[in-house]
């Protein structure tokens, strides 16, 4: 068995608080010791600190940016994860948002963008959509344990006063080990390989889910079933999302995602990166549970995401549109520039091709869908996509990358041989 071991950081406070930096913008001197104190919105229990971005001004702005909004830099508790949330769910925040952030010995990053679209997202007509809590968010961005951090935000024009920018915009800085007590093993060589969960109830009046999400593996072309790494092994505080789950028929489509938020981890950290997202995703921006299915990290380790059972038809929050009768696998990190691994690109080919492989579909073939509104294409427009698609096939977005889409084929291909195809 190979383990992982995320380490607890063991940060306790009443209330997060926040120590405006007193240094020269862009130095990264020592905060001083006897700088004033300001409260930040957060609990104990949640591990969030929350920022509202306020105007910024002249001397903290970008040198090309104006109107902008955001924090000067400042000295926070400690965090590992962070995004830009805002009031509306539905609003497009039509600009560019970068941060840095000082790490624990007192060095600062350089300035790092934050991925803007709103791209990752239940569908428009279900109630995990139309719930009051949900808000829009930036893609999270891991940035290791930091204790400092900096962040502007303008819109696409450049005006003053500030237009085009959502309202109710706040900083959000995650402490992943909040409530993790104890070391959290991970199981990579599959011994605590999730199981279905045959008596979950699936949620009431999510619209377009019906069924239990119950797939039966067809006894022609089945995929090997790959180890896969529980929630309980990621260390998912379980009472954070809702209770009940959410199914549709059966997996039509995998949609292959990157999470945007950098490369910068080892796999030691994969899991408290997932502890991250998953407390962004329901805390900071309202959803029921993680939005991706599944994760693989570098090291080719496939994680259980939304939960609901793994070889269920569970309904994630991945490619608004077309979360219905599909499935979202999130690489961990970014891959514009940056080739996945060789581990990684396996794993989701095995992956796929033993989910598709549930419902009878050749990865490499192709299908007809119909969207459920809120993404690329109108609700009800029927496209033929891929039985392997990345997320740009159903959204106008970059993700998965340019170099993991580039992908893709050979994706399809290693997944059907995965199926005896």
């Amino acid at each position: 068995m190979r383990a992982f071991i995320a380490s607890t950081i063991g940060v306790t406070c009443a209330a997060a608080l926040a120590v405006p930096l007193v240094v020269p913008l862009g130095t990264g001197s020592a905060v001083a010791a006897s700088a004033p104190r300001t409260a930040a919105t957060t609990t104990e229990a949640s591990g969030i600190q929350s920022l509202p971005l306020e105007p910024l001004a002249p001397e903290a702005r970008s040198a090309d940016g104006g109107g902008e909004v955001g924090l000067p830099a400042r000295e926070t508790e400690p965090f590992s994860l962070l995004g830009v949330v805002w009031a509306d769910a539905a609003e497009e925040l039509h600009g560019e948002a970068e941060v840095r952030t000082r790490a624990l010995d007192g060095e600062w990053s350089g300035w790092q963008p934050l991925e803007t679209h709103t791209d990752h997202a239940p569908d428009e007509n279900t109630a995990e959509a139309a719930a009051g809590a949900v808000r829009g968010g930036t893609a999270p961005l891991w940035v290791g344990v930091s204790d400092a951090v900096e962040v502007r935000v303008w819109p696409e024009d450049g005006t003053a006063p500030v237009t085009g920018l959502p309202e109710g915009l706040s900083l959000e800085l995650i402490d992943p080990d909040t409530g993790i007590d104890a070391a959290v093993a991970v199981d990579a060589a599959g011994t605590g390989v999730a199981t279905a969960d045959r008596g979950a109830t699936p949620a009431a009046g999510v619209s377009g889910v019906s069924g239990d999400g119950a797939q039966a593996a067809p006894a022609a072309y089945p995929g090997p079933r790959p180890p896969i790494t529980t929630r309980a092994g990621w260390g998912a505080d379980e009472s954070l999302r809702e209770s009940a789950f959410a199914y549709t028929d059966m997996v039509k489509t995998v949609f292959v995602h990157h999470t945007a938020g950098g490369n910068n981890y080892s796999c030691a950290e994969a899991p408290a990166l997932i502890r991250g997202i998953y407390r962004y995703h329901v805390q900071s921006q309202g959803w029921r549970d993680v939005g991706y299915n599944f994760f693989v990290d570098k090291c080719g380790t496939i994680y259980e995401g939304r939960a609901g059972g793994v070889d269920r038809a569970v309904q994630g929050a991945h490619t608004a549109g077309f979360n219905h009768n599909s499935m979202g696998v999130a690489l961990l990190g970014s891959h514009g520039s940056s080739a996945p691994t060789k581990e990684a690109v396996n794993a989701v080919s095995q992956l796929s091709a033993w989910k598709l492989g549930l419902s009878g579909i050749n990865p490499k073939s192709s299908r007809n869908r119909t969207s459920m509104g809120g993404g690329l294409y109108a609700k009800g427009v029927t496209v033929k996509m891929a039985n392997i698609s990345g997320h740009r096939d159903g959204f106008a977005t970059e993700c998965p990358g340019e170099q993991l889409y580039a992908q893709l084929p050979a994706i399809r291909s290693t997944a059907a041989g995965f199926q005896g195809r």
